[in-house]
């Protein structure tokens, strides 16, 4: 991953959407020949890398590389680098983030059964060979605080902190309402069964009926940690509406927000962002900051891949 700039404020922002978006489509093989979506994003010898979600009309998930020289014009491997093996996730490898730290990629992604959402974990040192560790959270459910009578096993979206707090890492994660876990080695987590939900939907905002993780949080220059996440509202007519939003944590006490963004920072406006497999979607989870400039990667209706971007004044001009 490319190192932050000294300053980072919040809010983040204010993110324009790429006006030549999409940056990536489907099309090229026919494990991708319907949506590619939902990537991470990194930064490697200067160029940027999206480990993207990617499936036929089927419906089931891999994962796929994807590398520019600008942020903005990809180029895709031809295989996918991770596809699903075991029964938890037979149905679809989805929707990853990633960080690296010490030289080890650690990247968490849902294995999808079509009963149960999972957040699972793989590691590499080369971005295509991936260990494959599991499902994360065993029986934990991130809907429990919003449904009590919702009990099975449910999680996703796990957005790990890259620098270790008082000798730990952390990482939010979960869709309905996010949550927070510990760990000492990356490899094994831990989360209080007791423990409160970080957010939660706020009915009558943006937030109103769902919230869920975005990229990897990043520290701000006064010491606090900014997460970007998503968020959902169901529409009156049917269907649903996310858009994106960030929070403020302080490493002191990392469950409880100190500010909220009350108005999201991306939604949907482009036909891209409004029609697709799933309408009117902008889903953030990859971000970077590449020369001079903060990159936002999204999926636009589960089927294409954007970017919007933020230059600070003191990275120079806008591009």
């Amino acid at each position: 991953m490319s190192a932050a700039p000294r300053r980072v404020e919040y809010p983040l922002g204010p993110f324009v959407p790429y006006a030549g978006n999409p940056v990536l489509t489907p099309g090229r093989a026919r494990w991708e020949s319907r949506s590619v979506y939902n990537p991470a994003a990194f930064v490697l010898r200067d160029r940027v890398g999206l480990i993207y979600r990617a499936h036929a009309d089927d419906i089931v998930s891999s994962l796929g590389l994807a590398w520019s020289e600008d942020g903005y014009a990809f180029t895709t491997e031809p295989e996918p680098v991770l596809v699903p093996e075991h029964d938890y996730e037979q149905y679809g490898c989805e929707d990853p983030r990633v960080v690296l730290v010490d030289g080890t990629y650690y990247l968490t992604y849902t294995g999808w059964d079509r009963v149960t959402a999972r957040l699972c974990l793989a590691t590499s040192t080369d971005l295509r060979t991936w260990t494959k560790h599991g499902p994360m959270l065993p029986g934990f459910s991130t809907f429990r605080g919003l449904h009590p009578d919702r009990e099975e096993e449910w999680s996703k979206g796990g957005a790990i902190l890259p620098e270790p707090v008082d000798g730990e890492y952390l990482m939010y994660f979960g869709e309905g309402a996010v949550y927070m876990a510990r760990s000492s080695d990356l490899l094994h987590w831990h989360v209080d069964p007791d423990a409160a939900p970080v957010l939660v939907p706020e009915p009558g905002g943006f937030m109103g009926d769902l919230v869920e993780t975005g990229p990897q949080p990043v520290m701000t220059s006064n010491g606090y940690i900014l997460l970007m996440h998503n968020s959902a509202v169901d529409l009156p007519g049917g269907g649903v509406y996310y858009s994106c939003g960030q929070v403020l944590l302080d490493p002191v006490r990392p469950e409880e927000p100190v500010a909220k963004m009350v108005r999201p920072w991306l939604e949907p406006t482009t036909d891209e962002d409004r029609h697709g497999l799933v309408d009117n979607v902008t889903f953030v989870e990859g971000l970077v900051f590449f020369r001079g400039e903060w990159l936002a990667y999204y999926g636009q209706s589960d089927t294409t891949v954007g970017v919007a971007s933020f230059r600070p004044a003191a990275a120079g001009g806008a591009r």
